[in-house]
């Protein structure tokens, strides 16, 4: 059996009872856009985005910048023709940036847009629910 305390007494009749612990205010549905996880997930994805073109561009240029200042038997080694394997390397640089333009332009269309469109139609709707309010 377990002891349930009595109500509280008060010393004099005049005092005022306590106040009654504030209501929750009515919650809508879904969090407000500013604390929502999507935008953690956005910011992910563009990070992820970012990373992965950065480092397809730049890895080739360090590679090419390493061979240079560590291996000049390889650069100046003839690879067809009399045409210079460095040479060669230097000018594969332009291809390499047009796949790392083409690698952040897919992971874009893929992961970061749809991601970014779903959070600008679920503000609109937050906005608009606000205005009839």
């Amino acid at each position: 059996m377990s002891y349930d305390p009595p109500p509280p007494s008060y010393t004099y009749p005049w005092q005022p009872a306590p106040p009654e612990p504030p209501r929750p205010a009515h919650r809508p549905p879904r969090e407000p856009l500013g604390h929502h996880s999507d935008l953690r997930v956005l910011r992910s994805a563009y990070r992820w985005q970012r990373r992965t073109a950065t480092l397809t561009a730049l890895g080739y240029f360090t590679l090419f910048l390493i061979l240079s200042a560590c291996a000049p038997g390889v650069m100046t080694s003839t690879v067809a023709d009399g045409i210079p394997a460095g040479l060669l390397l230097a000018l594969l640089q332009l291809p390499v940036t047009w796949l790392a333009i083409a690698l952040y332009e897919h992971t874009a269309r893929r992961h970061v847009d749809p991601l970014a469109d779903r959070i600008r139609k679920e503000a609109e709707l937050n906005a608009r629910r606000g205005a009839v309010r």
